[in-house]
């Protein structure tokens, strides 16, 4: 029998999706857990992924807009053994045994990529013993804990994709339509703009300690965890340990409640060529310096390349962007609803500074909170701010937490 593929759950709110391609053409083989296909929603794109192996039949065609729980595709498991039509008039190619070699980045599971991206590894380097050379949690689990195969240092940073040419008509207009996520980002705007009573609050932070410690330590911490040491696990773990004492600036307007959260759902803004996504670190007042770093990492990276799970991009309770990496110097920073606070971080300017009645050269930074005046006053969104500012510039606060 059959088995029917069919458009899975997009997120809050979301109900409706385009697909964008197809991974696997007509007659072609899938196996378990293998991308079978891209979906477009207004929140990010996603991949079906199949659950079960067989011999897929599609049943919409690339452009069309589906819904939640439409079928797209057709499984027939029992025809997996049996080859397509038109690929029998090619040479049947050797059955290829499970020890030989194997790309596994050609079908392994969700799981095991995020498994792997964690831990900065090679996939090809891994010996895979599922079936049909399939590599899985064991295989990357085992390959760790062998001698001698500590993680590779992490990549450098994803350069910037080169931007398209775009042509104009003779009267040099170009028309283009919006993308789903870009419609979906200007409504989100308009929304918090509309629904939301927003301020900025400003304060100027001195890192200089931070960028000592870390300049001390980058390269140990390099070798014990595997991820690069920088400046967002600082920020992050500071907004955990404020957002403790300050829990309105963490919860949500529902109605006439106030939903307050007893987590950090930690949102990390990155800027994409299709837009601006934030996904979410969950649980972050549970995470490690390095958990923050190596999550963050991948996080950006399943981002920019359109990877990421619906699940990982909604949720948020409080959101960190940073202006600064594109030279900012300062801005006023707008809520992603239906959080109340958003904290805006921006380029760090070696400025004088009076320091103990002393000119000093430091390290500074300008940070903004915006927040939502209906849920949280002047003086907690002021007090939040300065708290922050305690945590980054003595950060031997955050691990006494005082």
């Amino acid at each position: 029998m059959a088995i029917q593929v069919k458009v899975p759950g997009l997120g809050e709110s979301v109900k409706q999706a385009k697909l964008l391609k197809w991974h696997k053409q007509d007659g072609q083989t899938v196996g378990v857990d293998e991308p079978i296909c891209e979906l477009e929603s207004d929140k990010a794109n996603a991949d079906v992924t199949a659950e079960s192996a067989g011999i897929i039949h599609p049943k919409k065609r690339e452009g069309e807009m589906v819904e939640v729980g439409d079928v797209i595709a057709e499984i027939d498991p029992t025809g997996f053994k049996s080859a397509k039509p038109a690929e029998q008039k090619k040479p049947a190619p050797a059955p290829t045994p499970p020890t030989l070699a194997h790309d596994p980045l050609e079908d392994f599971s969700p799981a095991v990529r995020r498994l792997v991206a964690e831990n900065q590894l090679d996939p090809k380097s891994i010996p895979a013993t599922g079936p049909k050379g399939r590599l899985t949690r064991e295989d990357v689990q085992a390959y760790r804990s062998s001698a001698g195969n500590r993680p590779e240092p992490a990549a450098g940073p994803i350069s910037a994709p080169t931007p398209q040419a775009i042509t104009y008509d003779s009267t040099g207009i170009h028309r283009a339509p919006m993308s789903k996520i870009r419609k979906r980002i200007a409504e989100t705007l308009l929304l918090a703009q509309r629904t939301a009573a927003i301020l900025t609050t400003f304060n100027e932070v001195d890192l200089t300690s931070i960028l000592e410690l870390r300049n001390k330590f980058k390269d140990r911490f390099q070798e014990v965890h595997g991820v690069g040491l920088g400046l967002m696990s600082f920020f992050a773990r500071a907004c955990v340990l404020a957002l403790k004492e300050f829990p309105k600036v963490n919860a949500f307007i529902e109605g006439d409640d106030v939903i307050y959260h007893q987590f950090v759902n930690l949102g990390i803004a990155v800027s994409t060529e299709r837009g601006l996504a934030v996904p979410v670190l969950r649980n972050a007042e549970k995470m490690s310096f390095a958990k923050i770093e190596s999550e963050i990492k991948r996080l950006a990276g399943a981002t920019r390349d359109g990877k990421l799970s619906l699940e990982e991009l909604s949720g948020g309770t409080f959101t960190i962007t940073n202006g600064g990496i594109f030279g900012s110097l300062l801005s006023t920073p707008i809520l992603n609803p239906p959080q109340s606070g958003i904290l805006g971080m921006h380029a760090i300017q070696k400025r004088p500074v009076a320091l103990n009645d002393k000119i000093e050269i430091r390290s500074m930074m300008y940070l903004a909170l915006s927040y939502d005046h209906r849920l949280v006053d002047g003086r907690e969104s002021v007090s939040f701010l300065v708290r922050l500012k305690q945590y980054l510039e003595e950060p031997t606060r955050q691990m006494l937490e005082i």
